[in-house]
């Protein structure tokens, strides 16, 4: 099971990180991507991170997330800065195999719960 959290709410500008836990299996040999949905919009990629620790980011996104990974925690971050109100939606985690770099919502095959992030002031 893969549970994210760490959504909220936060001004322009602000900064939150998310979290993705896994439990009953390992992180440690999958891809793992962030995705966002926002209402009215379809699912799209944000982030992902390879077993080997690989990030890979949209271009909407470079330079203000950072995603990174802590096997021993079972757990993947993506740190979120200077955000703005077009990254509001609703954020979730998945898993993929452990090598692929993709943000393509159809390679990945196990979902986790969503987290709320809404960007307003």
């Amino acid at each position: 099971q893969l549970q994210a959290s760490g959504g909220g709410l936060v001004q322009p500008g602000g900064s939150l990180r998310l979290s993705c836990a896994a439990s009953g299996f390992s992180l440690d040999d999958y891809t793992i991507g962030w995705f966002r949905q926002a209402p009215g919009k379809e699912r799209e990629g944000v982030s992902c991170i390879t077993s080997d620790k690989t990030p890979f980011y949209a271009q909407s996104v470079k330079g203000r997330f950072t995603i990174s990974r802590d096997n021993a925690k079972n757990t993947v971050y993506l740190q979120m800065d200077n955000l703005k109100p077009d990254d509001t939606a609703v954020y979730y985690c998945a898993t993929t195999h452990g090598l692929l770099i993709s943000l393509r919502t159809t390679q990945y095959e196990r979902w986790g719960q969503g987290t709320q992030v809404t960007v307003s002031s």
